[in-house]
């Protein structure tokens, strides 16, 4: 058991017996604990297979690469729409931990052999987004800012395309990407 853990556990003021119940399962399945992005995260070998998280509504149990786990008992959640390789179990209580302690353990033994195995997901690339018009005209009417766009890392360009794309308005995503245009030039993402 990691002591940072224990720090951690102790400062919530909501989800606390239920990430408990959660680390308790997990530490059964011999993973390593470690702390990492401020969460509870549990390695194999140094590779990332769950972590735990208490939110607003519903604390969880998260898998790095749930997309390639079986989900036999239909219990994964996508964490967001563009989410492509990590599921979500989400709890209310501990009973509900407790009823499903043999099935969670399953999940993370699937999910240690997918990575002695070394899978990986297959996430999109950059071009595989779609680019908006809007977008599409600003990069050919400023050479520089197609070159500093394509200077980003991948995940910066997916991020702004995502981004740029999601209004259903033509002048919102006008002024998003208008807003966007000096951060693209410094090299910057949507959240630096």
């Amino acid at each position: 058991m990691n002591p940072k853990i224990d720090l951690y556990l102790s400062k919530l003021e909501k989800w606390q017996q239920e990430l408990e119940q959660l680390r308790k399962i997990i530490l059964d399945c011999a993973l390593t604990e470690e702390l990492k992005w401020s969460v509870p995260v549990y390695t194999f070998q140094g590779k990332n297979i769950v972590g735990i998280n208490g939110l607003k509504e519903f604390c969880a149990l998260s898998f790095f690469k749930g997309a390639l786990l079986n989900d036999i008992n239909a219990l994964f959640v996508q964490p967001g729409k563009n989410t492509q390789s990590g599921r979500w179990i989400k709890f209310s209580s501990v009973q509900d931990i407790i009823k499903m302690t043999p099935i969670l353990k399953a999940y993370i033994y699937e999910a240690i052999e997918v990575e002695k195995a070394g899978l990986k997901v297959t996430l999109k690339t950059t071009a595989d987004f779609e680019i908006p018009k809007e977008f599409q005209y600003k990069l050919s009417e400023i050479p520089s800012l197609k070159k500093a766009f394509n200077a980003l890392t991948p995940g910066r360009q997916r991020a702004y395309l995502l981004y740029f794309s999601a209004p259903k308005l033509s002048k919102t995503r006008v002024s998003r990407i208008e807003k966007s245009i000096p951060r693209i030039f410094h090299g910057k993402g949507l959240s630096d």
